[in-house]
């Protein structure tokens, strides 16, 4: 069973976390008093975690990383700290309704310790004060390994993450296709148009909400109607209407030429992968920039599989983890969350699931920059260099939720 933080520890948690419940700010002197008698706790805090259960809760979709989160994530963390990691495969929205009625119900003891989570759902999340906090700044590897500056770290779709969250691993939305099926892969919005009449009933994209077919229509609205004007819009439901009405119309143009004519598409980004791989459909996409190596190496996917983005770029974003604000082990999270920030494991995750790391590059030693080098990427991939150089940044939280409703109501089945 899980294990409560020490009284000591956990009112130096309920310092650190009052910003979160709204009971008012500190001085500079009291905060710099909190962070350091933080700093010198962490020790103890891994004490205080041994033999405990961590319980880590996310989507569970993705079954190479379920099963290195099991294997190799959960060895690392049982042998270094005597910390049993325990995975909770669930969509975020399902965590977020389960941690809302904990809290609602006065939990003290939850039973959401670490949560996978971003963007829209992050937000809502700090706002109702379901997030302990601020942590990350507490974490060692935090400190050594990562740039506090970059805005990979301090924004979440925009959103000030102001330490309540963690990076895990970078993310960039790529399109994915079999060149020996179609040689001509669309570099813009309309060499897609020509693509889809080109493969009538061949591509089509998942449903909105899913994160990856959200993703791909905000794509879609950057190439039509640029990106600028969306990153300090007003969360305004008629002006984000008025804004992306060009790319609706786009994607409605797209429907008679997508598979069962744009009257459904498939549920979520797996079924959309699924059908890839069964060839019915010719188009596939994904926020994992790497993926398709890892799908090729197992024969998921033919070895002329070609990962491609558009010229003028793709979004990418950070995946990151939280800590439920009622969690009883808010020590063993701390721990996870830190060894999940060590160059050992990210450049574990890189070479096995080709994940875009998070580290800053020039905080690593030579021995730890000759793991990263020494990946090989794979087939099928774009080379680093060329898709950072197009990575787009991700709208605010408070638009995607308007441009997905908007999306259902102007372009599914019409």
């Amino acid at each position: 069973m899980k294990k409560r933080i020490s009284a000591a520890l956990l009112a130096m948690a309920i310092a650190i976390s009052m910003t979160a419940c709204g009971n008012g700010e500190k001085t500079k002197d009291e905060t710099t008093q909190v962070t350091e008698a933080a700093e010198k706790s962490f020790d103890s805090l891994i004490e205080e975690a041994k033999g405990t259960v961590v319980t880590f809760y996310g989507w569970g979709g993705d079954e190479k990383l379920n099963q290195w989160l099991d294997n190799t994530f959960a060895a690392v963390m049982k042998e270094k700290y005597d910390i049993t990691m325990e995975r909770v495969p669930m969509d975020i929205d399902q965590v977020l309704s389960q941690l809302s009625g904990e809290i609602q119900a006065g939990e003290k003891d939850g039973a959401i310790d670490m949560i996978w989570i971003n963007g829209e759902n992050f937000r809502s999340a700090k706002e109702n004060n379901m997030l302990y906090g601020p942590f990350a700044d507490q974490l060692p590897n935090f400190q050594n390994y990562i740039d506090p500056e970059s805005e990979d770290v301090t924004l979440d779709f925009a959103y000030p993450i102001e330490g309540f969250e963690a990076p895990y691993g970078k993310a960039q939305i790529v399109l994915i296709a079999d060149t020996a099926v179609t040689p001509d892969l669309p570099k813009s919005a309309q060499d897609l148009k020509e693509f889809v009449r080109k493969y009538p009933g061949k591509v089509t994209y998942p449903a909105l909400p899913d994160f990856t077919g959200s993703a791909f229509v905000r794509n879609i609205i950057y190439e039509i109607c640029g990106y600028e004007q969306f990153l300090d819009m007003e969360a305004d439901k008629e002006t984000v209407k008025a804004a992306v009405e060009p790319a609706m119309a786009y994607l409605r143009e797209l429907n008679p030429y997508l598979w069962n004519e744009g009257k459904t598409f498939p549920d979520s980004s797996p079924t959309l992968d699924n059908m890839f791989s069964d060839g019915e459909v010719v188009l596939n996409m994904t926020y994992d920039a790497y993926g398709t190596a890892v799908k090729i190496a197992d024969g998921a996917y033919t070895e002329t599989t070609q990962s491609f983005q558009f010229d003028k770029g793709t979004i990418g974003n950070t995946n990151f983890m939280a800590i439920a604000a009622n969690s009883g082990n808010k020590a063993g999270a701390m721990a996870a969350i830190n060894e999940m920030l060590s160059p050992e494991i990210q450049a574990d995750r890189y070479k096995t699931m080709k994940v875009i790391p998070v580290l800053d590059n020039s905080k690593l030693s030579k021995e730890q920059k000759e793991a990263f080098d020494q990946v090989d990427l794979g087939k099928g991939t774009i080379p680093q260099d060329e898709l950072l150089s197009k990575r787009l940044p991700e709208m605010p939280a408070q638009l995607v939720p308007l441009i997905e409703e908007i999306w259902a109501e102007e372009v599914a089945g019409k």
